[in-house]
């Protein structure tokens, strides 16, 4: 079966030197890359180009076709294309904007622009702003402006593993999450794919209204869905249940929200993802758009550049 993962982390050289800056006490200063994997026994980044190999060789490993790379601070968006240009028929790029940052549109017309990038993605709760409020608006608009381009907005509950495991204060607040937010844009760019990731992160009444209310909103299975620990009696299989039954085969993006090397590809949400999926009787055409041929769809493979 084909396999594509539309959620992974690129966490570039930039991505923990910008992290660094929020250590009060300065401890990664002088290398903060190298310093910080040394302190998760993570491997250090490299270039992105090296970075990307390396990606590259653990999705061969794991027999996975094609996968979302996803910069994870603002302002990454060149690390994550010069990964996608290691091969880009088998890396699709992702990048975050902030709205609240005076150059986000600049931001957004540079990625999808001249970088070819396919994907913006908003995390509402982490900067602390409404999807309804101008400035966040006026990023969808000209996100919505490029064919071919998708939203990414993350709602619900968020946490970054990396910040605990550093001890690195986390000021997100998740009542600026709220899925149900998404209508308004929703409705207006009814061409724009919006995708919501890990079923709504613990909002899944919220997303999954919306997606009823919106065709053009997508759910992503991705991370290992412990939010579902707020619903008591809810399992995996009760939630593709119900997504399939409100969104559809078609609206389901499969995911693993993998990020980190030497660990690489997350095996282990594939695996329960799969088997959630077989135990609920998904038909195999069903199993196939979800974990491969929606991403397909969305995200046409391109030729690798001579």
């Amino acid at each position: 079966m084909r396999i594509n993962d539309a959620h992974c982390h690129f966490l570039s050289r930039r991505f923990f030197e910008v992290l660094s800056r929020e250590d009060p006490r300065g401890r990664f200063n002088d290398a903060p890359a190298d310093l910080m994997c040394a302190a998760l026994d993570w491997d250090p980044p490299g270039t992105a180009a090296e970075l990307a190999n390396r990606w590259l060789a653990t999705l061969d490993f794991q027999h996975i076709d094609r996968a979302v790379l996803i910069a994870s601070v603002p302002g990454d968006e060149e690390s994550v294309a010069q990964a996608v240009a290691q091969s880009p028929g088998r890396l699709t790029g992702f990048f975050m904007v902030n709205p609240l940052a005076e150059d986000a549109s600049a931001h957004v017309e540079r990625g999808l622009g001249p970088l070819g990038l396919k994907g913006v993605c908003l995390f509402p709760a982490m900067h602390r702003y409404h999807l309804h409020e101008p400035r966040a608006l006026a990023v969808a608009a000209r996100v919505a402006s490029y064919p071919g381009a998708a939203l990414f907005v993350h709602c619900g509950a968020l946490t970054v593993g990396i910040r605990k495991k550093l001890g690195l204060r986390s000021r997100f607040d998740v009542r600026f999450g709220n899925p149900l937010d998404l209508q308004q844009i929703a409705v207006e760019y009814p061409s724009l794919p919006i995708i919501v990731p890990h079923f709504g992160a613990g909002l899944l009444r919220e997303a999954l209204m919306l997606a009823d209310l919106c065709s053009n909103v997508y759910l992503d299975t991705s991370s290992s869905n412990h939010w579902i620990d707020y619903h008591p009696g809810l399992t995996l299989a009760d939630v593709f249940r119900q997504a399939l039954l409100v969104a559809g085969p078609t609206r389901l993006l499969f995911g693993t929200d993998s990020s980190f090397l030497p660990r690489g590809w997350n095996r282990a949400v594939w695996d329960a993802q799969s088997a959630a999926l077989q135990r609920l009787g998904a038909s195999e055409p069903d199993i196939e758009a979800i974990v491969g041929g929606n991403f397909d769809r969305l995200f046409p493979a391109v030729a690798s550049r001579v």
